[in-house]
């Protein structure tokens, strides 16, 4: 148990590290989520004021979206870095450690759900002197839980695509499902203003859920109807792609 807590440990150290060896690399991902809210609130801002619009600023309806945009971009990236390391050898000698292949897809994974922080962080700083209201403390904790755990679903489907690719051309792929998931949600509009189609992908998108588990703290109060929801569909997505990403991890090298 210790010495596979070490390898986490290690693993997600060496997964941190590269922020501060390679700051650029990082730069995309913590700038797109505030580019996103500036310019669509710039744009429409006044849609807000549509009949059956269930927030009285469109920032605050939006910076929910953004903050999962940005824990796509970092689950994402886990499974570019995973391909790279792939292509250049490094992760068939990590394979040759004795740890167990679940402790390795934990250490893999793990630092996606605390970099997702960075870019939450920036977007909040930002949504805040512009304007946006405070959704409290507890609103951001669980803003945060739910974060984590969508850059860590996110990560596990990434590295799923780069054990199968072995190649950082799929980059493409791993970064488009997310990018999906979190689109085909009430990400613009409440789900009564949804075109018909919308509104059934929404419907089925789990997704849909843990957006609206974030959103709640900034159009409304918490509650436990919205909240219970979001961490079930957190935790669905992490144990399918995590299933399936183990099953992959142990496939490699057999």
């Amino acid at each position: 148990m210790i010495a596979s807590l070490a390898v986490i440990r290690a693993l997600v150290r060496r997964a941190l590290n590269e922020i501060t060896r390679v700051p650029g690399a990082a730069v995309p991902g913590v700038l797109a989520p505030s580019i996103f809210l500036v310019g669509l609130s710039g744009v429409f801002g006044e849609a807000a004021r549509l009949p059956g619009f269930d927030a009285t600023d469109f920032r605050t309806f939006i910076v929910p979206v953004g903050l999962l945009q940005g824990a796509a971009f970092t689950g994402a990236a886990t499974g570019v870095n995973l391909a790279r390391d792939i292509e250049r050898g490094w992760f068939d000698r990590l394979l040759v450690c004795p740890a167990p292949r679940a402790t390795i897809l934990t250490g893999v994974v793990a630092s996606a759900a605390l970099r997702a922080l960075l870019p939450a962080t920036f977007l909040l700083i930002v949504a805040f002197s512009l304007g946006v209201g405070f959704p409290g403390v507890g609103a951001l904790a669980l803003d945060a839980v739910l974060v984590m755990g969508l850059a860590t679903a996110i990560a596990l489907y990434s590295v799923l695509v780069a054990l199968k690719f072995r190649t950082q051309q799929a980059a493409p792929l791993m970064q488009s499902v997310g990018f999906i998931l979190v689109l085909f949600t009430t990400a613009y509009a409440p789900m009564a203003l949804l075109a018909g189609w919308m509104r059934a992908i929404a419907t089925v998108n789990p997704v849909t859920q843990v957006l609206e588990g974030v959103r709640q703290g900034f159009v409304a109060h918490v509650t436990w109807a919205d909240t219970w929801p979001a961490l079930l569909a957190i935790a669905g997505l992490v144990v399918a792609f995590a299933a399936l990403a183990l099953r992959s991890l142990a496939r490699v090298g057999t």
